[in-house]
């Protein structure tokens, strides 16, 4: 009987080199991030979120000027963007401004006659997003609102539609600033909440601080609106665990 012989399996090949990383962030998060996540944060972008020069400088930008690094990270601000696309967004709406780095992600999202309106609480942290616009050169599509948003919003006419809202502010006024959010968005507009699973402490009935009853008023409220369609997306990152909500104002 003849024998046959069979041909190794070739061997994988392997993982590309990172075309590049991006600026790290201090620690200063809900959970420490696994390190496989952060490896697979980087690993993925390599592919598909080239080098920004803008994004890098705003954040490190930002760093130097004392602002803390609680930004979204180059996947999530990826993520908003294409969120805005999708639905052809003109007009953005965001709350919690700090340098600026996601709504470069959103103003780069728009059309050349789009806005975005962002709400910042502290003069110094605008001052430092104003900064960041202009070196990427969307500040023409960019509006500063400076002061609590609570009362910013309030001012803000309702004629005037917004196509998306994205609320990334202090979590305790979330339903504040989504009910506000819901004012301002046209039917069939899209509101995101960030930071809405924390490490799973809103799940956690032992745990009970301000930003966690934030988050559970915002879901309360929700369940009973029939006039949105939400979900929240739990997600692991270079962050830690956390996620957003994506709701559809009906």
């Amino acid at each position: 009987m003849s024998s046959t012989t069979t041909a190794p399996a070739p061997a994988p090949a392997p993982a590309p080199a990172l075309a590049h990383v991006p600026h790290r962030r201090r620690l200063n998060m809900l959970s420490k991030p696994d390190p496989n996540w952060v490896r697979s944060d980087d690993f993925h972008a390599s592919f598909l979120i080239p080098h920004d020069d803008a994004l890098e400088r705003s954040l490190k930008y930002s760093v130097e000027q004392g602002l803390p690094e609680i930004n979204v990270h180059a996947g999530q601000g990826k993520l908003l963007n294409l969120f805005a696309r999708s639905i052809q967004a003109k007009r953005i709406l965001e709350v919690g401004t700090l340098g600026g780095y996601s709504t470069i992600w959103f103003a780069r999202a728009v059309p050349a006659d789009g806005q975005v309106i962002t709400c910042e609480l502290k003069e110094s942290f605008a001052e430092v997003a104003r900064n960041n616009f202009e070196y990427a050169g969307v500040g023409d599509k960019i509006k500063v609102l400076v002061g609590p948003a609570a009362e910013t919003l309030q001012t803000l006419p309702s004629e005037e539609k917004f196509d998306l809202a994205f609320i990334d502010a202090d979590k305790a006024s979330n339903l504040t600033y989504y009910l506000q959010a819901k004012r301002l968005v046209r039917r069939g507009g899209v509101i995101i909440v960030d930071n809405v699973i924390r490490n799973g402490t809103v799940a956690n009935p032992e745990i009970d601080d301000e930003n966690v009853r934030g988050v559970r008023a915002l879901l309360a409220h929700i369940k009973d609106d029939k006039e949105v369609d939400a979900t929240t997306i739990g997600t692991v990152s270079e962050k830690g665990y956390d996620g957003f909500l994506y709701s559809i104002y009906l």
